[in-house]
């Protein structure tokens, strides 16, 4: 039976992905998707989008899928480009044309009835009716502060709060550990940062298991090394 593999941030960690792919023994009908974030700070993101291709994946945008859209889009215009790091500049660099259109193909949610689930790349504001979210939570949203706002930063996880259906599956907030909430699945374990790419396996219409349970649907491999330290040290949990 064809499963369904939900593939964390890559961020152009191309060895790992591929690897990722040969610990979950891809089936030719087994869906691969991913959360967003493909490219930015890895090594190898043209090789990623190869794989992307080769394994007719679907993936929803991430907030760096935007931000080198957003730059390209204003330097079309001849306006103010918004900054890029080094990382992404190069990354802009290497896309071509066909590179370019995938990323402005890229939804901000993508909706699996058959597994009860919903993929966006950073979360939702609990309680939030899905068509009232405010797209910047979908892209980067990781905490509720304690005045009920959404937050890049320090808070509550939303995925904490969120008591809601359907089951969210969300990178973004890399951590060292997958988040595993009861609505809710966070698969960022930071690969890009020296931690691993960890990817969730659910059979034919089969939903996430319980909280106790999903672990087990869990694969993870671990990253070569670290190519990008941004500043800081994975937080765990």
């Amino acid at each position: 039976m064809a499963r369904s593999i939900f593939i964390g941030d890559v961020h152009g960690c191309a060895a790992e992905l591929n690897e990722l792919l040969s610990a979950v023994a891809l089936a030719t009908d087994d869906r691969v998707y991913f959360v967003g974030d493909l490219l930015s700070r890895g090594p190898d993101p043209v090789a990623v989008l190869g794989t992307y291709r080769a394994v007719r994946a679907r993936s929803v945008a991430g907030n760096h899928e935007q931000k080198l859209l957003a730059a390209r889009a204003a330097r079309r215009r001849g306006g103010a480009s918004p900054n890029l790091g080094s990382a992404q500049a190069e990354v802009a660099s290497r896309l071509d044309e066909p590179d370019w259109a995938l990323l402005e193909s890229l939804p901000l949610s993508i909706d699996l009835p058959q597994h009860s689930v919903r993929i966006v790349h950073a979360g939702v504001v609990p309680g939030v009716p899905f068509e009232k979210q405010d797209p910047w939570s979908l892209t980067h949203i990781r905490s509720i502060t304690d005045d009920g706002k959404p937050s890049e930063k320090w808070g509550a996880l939303w995925a904490s709060l969120y008591e809601e259906e359907p089951h969210i599956v969300f990178g973004h907030n890399a951590r060292k550990r997958p988040q595993i909430h009861r609505h809710a699945t966070g698969l960022d374990t930071g690969c890009v940062y020296g931690g691993a790419l960890t990817a969730l396996v659910l059979g034919d219409g089969a939903a996430p298991p319980a909280v106790a349970d999903r672990l087990g649907a869990l694969i993870s491999v671990r990253a070569r090394r670290a190519y990008s330290d941004y500043g800081r040290e994975l937080p765990g949990g």
